[in-house]
């Protein structure tokens, strides 16, 4: 299959537009002047808000003026993650992908079709001229993968329309109508560097190959976090041996990923260092058969190396057992059976990195019960007191709530059951999507989430299965055919 042949056409090709433009989070001016731009040049009423998001409208074909308004809704930035090996700049270069079977995937980066294929079906549709359609909002948030601030600081009377289908979901088949609230909470310690002990053997363990993941969608997946297992074997040797000294730490770049690859240094007494790597091995061999379905292509590897200044041994050790001690995963199961056993509470602690004055701590709560959500972040906060770190959590984004009755809900899944003969999957997502803050400043908008199917979301293995491309833009003409009337 050659990428001029991917259906449907004006999705695709509006997609290879989109992957020539840099759109890191926080940094989509590129981004948002170019759609200024096209809608503008198709002259069409286009406005750019305070915070950076992008309304685009377009008038109901004839016939359709009097129907609701539907508001389709993507972000426009992308999460930048590369394999260690491959050279890219992100502000700069485009995205390159290629046909793999049945799915599109990139070059050793992120894809960015999350959630760059939801803008390009907003594209097409606004360019279109044989689709029918009542009053149509494109919008396109800013920054959602690092905090949803585009939402955020979206004023209450951007959007007027009266459904909102965000096209920022996964799984082709299943509609989402509920999401978690998510807060970040960070550790910090001050450290002091000194010298080794003399006589130190220096030794780097390092971890990579670890499938990662969305720290949201696939917390459920027994996946490994790698400053899991590292923080776990350093507290086993520091309370095995005396005199084991650690000078870094570095593992984990995105607050809503698990961490796939890292590092530790340390300086091994000269008599210890033969234990430490016959250790290593053997805890290598059991975390490979503890995670021989989940994650099958670890590496380990230790090697000796320069010699360099190591943390104070008070604070190292401490920061060590609060790696060991904090709850990582899942913490609780909705106990609504209409959400059908939907991770309701979680914790991925994602990034670890040490400076010569300072190691840093970066984790991530979900819950769709904002109570427990609060609890979940003070229990990461506590672990990290008792170590001596100064702790802060975020403000964080609210949980969308499943709406009894929703209109839109009942059109969505009615359509898709004519179209392809069965049942879609309704369900909650334990993810972080814009809809918790439109249903704030929005209460009366009635809400969905759906998209094509994406597989490893947020890594460089992130790739979209092309078929349920079309089957999602079918879905979504049909349903803008069905909408009903104003009252």
């Amino acid at each position: 299959m050659e990428k001029r042949e991917l259906k449907p056409q004006g999705v695709f090709e509006q997609f290879a537009r989109i992957n020539e433009i840099p759109r890191p989070s926080k940094r989509e001016e590129k981004m948002i002047e170019y759609l200024r731009q096209w809608g503008e040049s198709h002259q069409l009423e286009t406005k750019v808000d305070e915070t950076g998001n992008v309304l685009i409208r377009k008038p109901a074909t004839k016939g359709m003026e009097n129907r609701k308004t539907v508001i389709l809704q993507s972000h426009m930035d992308m999460v930048c993650d590369k394999l260690v090996d491959v050279e890219i700049d992100f502000d700069r270069d485009p995205i390159k992908t290629y046909i793999d079977g049945e799915w599109l995937t990139a070059e050793g980066t992120t894809l960015g079709a999350d959630d760059g294929i939801g803008c390009a079906m907003e594209l097409a549709l606004l360019e279109g001229d044989d689709v029918e359609h009542g009053p149509i909002e494109c919008v396109f948030t800013r920054d959602e993968e690092t905090g949803l601030t585009g939402a955020e600081g979206m004023k209450s009377d951007f959007m007027q329309g009266d459904y909102l289908i965000n096209l920022d979901s996964e799984d082709e088949g299943e509609i989402f109508v509920s999401c978690a609230g998510g807060r970040n909470t960070t550790a910090h310690f001050d450290i002091t560097r000194s010298a080794a002990a003399d006589g130190a053997f220096f030794m780097k363990g390092s971890l990579k190959g670890l499938n990662g993941g969305h720290s949201g969608d696939d917390i459920n997946k027994k996946r490994a976090n790698a400053i899991k297992l590292l923080g776990r074997f350093l507290y086993q040797e520091m309370t095995r041996y005396e005199g084991i000294q650690l000078a870094q730490f570095h593992s984990g770049k995105l607050h809503n990923a698990i961490p796939r690859d890292g590092y530790f240094i340390i300086a091994v007494p000269h008599d210890l260092k033969e234990n430490v790597k016959a250790d290593w091995n053997v805890f290598a061999s059991d975390v490979q058969d503890e995670f021989h379905i989940t994650d099958t292509n670890m590496v380990f590897g230790m090697e000796s190396c320069d010699a360099e200044p190591v943390i104070d041994d008070a604070v190292a050790c401490r920061f060590v057992a609060a790696l060991q001690g904090v709850h990582n995963g899942i913490y609780a199961i909705c106990q609504d059976e209409a959400l059908g056993g939907l991770v309701e509470t979680s914790s991925n602690i994602a990034s670890v990195h040490t400076s010569e004055k300072a190691i840093d701590v970066l984790s991530s709560q979900r819950s769709n019960v904002m109570s427990n959500l609060d609890n979940m972040c003070a229990t990461f906060g506590s672990v990290f007191r008792l170590a001596g770190a100064q702790v802060v959590s975020s403000d964080g984004y609210p949980a969308w709530k499943m709406r009894s009755n929703s209109e839109l809900q009942k059109i969505v899944v009615d359509s898709y059951k004519k179209l392809f003969g069965k049942m879609p999957v309704v369900r909650g997502i334990h993810a972080g999507l814009e809809c918790g803050l439109f249903s704030e400043r929005y209460p009366d908008l009635d809400m969905v989430s759906f998209g094509p199917t994406l597989r490893g979301v947020h890594s460089p293995d992130e790739r979209l299965h092309i078929p349920t491309v079309q089957m999602v833009w079918d879905h979504l003409l049909d349903i803008l055919k069905n909408i009903p009337a104003k009252q």
